[in-house]
């Protein structure tokens, strides 16, 4: 399904495509509230609405990606409160092995998050993915998220890739849209983000559950 040989770069997503999205599913839906409610002294359904609000009020912008900024908003440090739940962060099935199949086909790969460094750092040091990466970046490190084409206009500047011939890979359907509209030739959507809820549609790109359904010659078990 991907034509390999027509692709120099690939860059990789972590939540959701890399990693399970389970973790950030948990953290922002259960243990952000319990912590918010026990903090301010609310009941844990009002503490729910209250942090459901906020992450819709800023949704897709850098702000909704900035640990600093949900630290100021729930009086939360929110990169410890992370750190209290790491033990839940993990790599989706054979993301090991995706990343071992683009070293041996000396693909030039590059993990592109809109994760806070924080949390970014918290999640390299808790898997063994760090190594396979020619650069890992921050949409923080150019002030915009993945959404917006001035994030896409940095990352071209800094790391000199043809759009071309260039594979990106993501879970989230407008991030995609975005990079198709800056050129990006090549896009994979990841259907099933979180392994603990079910599959997401990602009808106008090319999806898969798993990274095993791009490797040439693996049998899907």
């Amino acid at each position: 399904m991907i034509p390999w040989h027509a692709i120099d770069t690939v860059l990789l997503d972590m939540d959701g495509t890399l990693l399970d999205l389970h973790f950030d599913n948990y953290f922002w839906a259960e243990h952000l509230p319990t912590r918010f409610a026990e903090h301010h002294n609310l009941s844990l359904s009002t503490a729910r609405e209250h942090i459901h609000r906020l992450v819709a009020e800023s949704e897709g912008t850098l702000q909704w990606y900035c640990l600093d900024h949900w630290t100021q908003l729930t009086g939360l440090p929110i990169a410890a409160l992370k750190a209290e739940v790491a033990h839940k962060i993990q790599t989706r099935p054979h993301t090991l092995k995706f990343l071992q199949f683009l070293r041996a086909q000396q693909k030039r790969v590059l993990l592109i998050t809109n994760a806070h460094r924080d949390s970014l750092n918290l999640k390299l040091a808790c898997t063994d993915i760090a190594p396979y990466f020619s650069a890992i970046i921050s949409a923080h490190d150019y002030q915009a998220p993945k959404e917006l084409p001035q994030f896409w206009q940095a990352l071209a500047a800094a790391e000199h890739f043809d759009p071309a011939r260039t594979l990106f890979v993501d879970d989230t359907p407008r991030i995609l849209a975005s990079a198709k509209r800056f050129g990006i030739a090549q896009l994979l959507c990841i259907t099933q983000p979180d392994s603990q809820r079910s599959a997401n549609s990602c009808a106008d790109y090319l999806g898969v559950a798993d990274f095993d359904e791009v490797i040439p010659g693996v049998s899907h078990e």
